[in-house]
């Protein structure tokens, strides 16, 4: 059975001028923002919870989503940034060997985690109309559904790709790193969507093709299970009386997305020049792990403080 398996190789943005191009990753991080928006609101109109506290919510969280993320990858994957294009680090561009735009890329989502957590922190101490665990147990059902979108993204851009699999799920992605600089060379043409189709007929890229290896669809593996993480988180929030339990739906997301980040982390290739591999386990897993005892902690041991009469 091979219908499951196909060639990947699609258009990834859109020209706009020069080097300039909308990327379809970056669309998939503005619709999970917008639909996280308004998953926010309907929480706020359930709850009696004035809208004027949404806006700024949306921004701290943006805001906080996009620093941790980009610093997370910088710090946990890509350090040597800091000493070779240090202004990569906080803008969409690359200065290292020419001037060009690239989007943001380079995103980790352990760091857009911590950056969270630390935004709604900081959003808490100016609004204070409810507790800093009663805005990440509503926060975290957004956090969810924009996950899965953002996974969707990487497989668009080909990136995070699994390992190597004979199983019948497997994806050949054109626009990996290696092969698209044969690809790219092979045909003198930059873009290696449009090299793949100028040679599609060509007998040195057929061999070159049959080269590529069939990887495992990570991106898609984890998107598909944190519509679940989403779903679950939903069914408890609107369901149960569990949202009353402080801690409880923050605590559940942290053991159920990272306990799926930690099992899916076993398809994938290692990411970045410093990844750990202590235990044969890499360096998204062990960074998983601590997020996944925070949870326990929260479901099950955390008791809110009472005041004091």
């Amino acid at each position: 059975m091979h219908t499951l398996k196909f060639d990947w190789n699609p258009v990834t943005g859109i020209d706009i001028v020069g080097n300039f191009k909308l990327h379809f990753y970056s669309l998939m991080w503005v619709v999970a923002f917008i639909i996280g928006w308004y998953i926010m609101k309907r929480i706020f109109t359930k709850e009696k919870i004035s809208l004027d506290y949404l806006d700024p919510l949306f921004i701290y969280t943006v805001l906080a989503t996009m620093l941790g993320a980009r610093l997370g990858h910088v710090l946990f994957y890509q350090s040597e940034l800091i000493s070779q294009d240090f202004f990569s680090i906080f803008l969409p561009f690359k200065f290292k060997g020419g001037f060009e735009f690239t989007g943001f890329q380079g995103l980790a989502s352990h760091g857009a985690a911590i950056g969270i957590i630390i935004g709604m922190y900081l959003y808490r101490k100016k609004y204070k109309y409810k507790s800093l665990l009663w805005v990440l147990d509503r926060v975290v059902i957004s956090v969810a559904s924009g996950a899965i979108f953002i996974r969707i993204g990487n497989f668009i851009n080909s990136e995070i790709i699994g390992k190597v699999t004979d199983s019948n799920l497997g994806v050949r992605f054109i626009q990996d790193e290696y092969y698209k600089g044969q690809i790219t060379q092979l045909t003198g043409i930059k873009d290696v969507q449009k090299a793949y189709n100028a040679v599609t007929d060509n007998p040195q890229f057929t061999e070159l093709l049959e080269k590529v290896p069939y990887r495992h669809p990570s991106q898609l593996y984890e998107s598909f299970c944190y519509i679940f993480v989403f779903l679950i988180l939903w069914y408890f929030y609107s369901k149960t009386k569990k949202r009353e339990q402080t801690g409880f739906l923050f605590g559940l997301f942290l053991i159920l997305l990272w306990t799926i980040r930690f099992f899916i982390e076993f398809t994938k290739e290692p990411q970045g020049e410093e990844y750990i591999n202590w235990a044969n386990l890499n360096t998204g897993q062990w960074l998983s792990i601590p997020f996944i005892l925070i949870g326990l902690y929260f479901m099950f041991i955390y008791k809110p403080k009472t005041a004091v009469k």
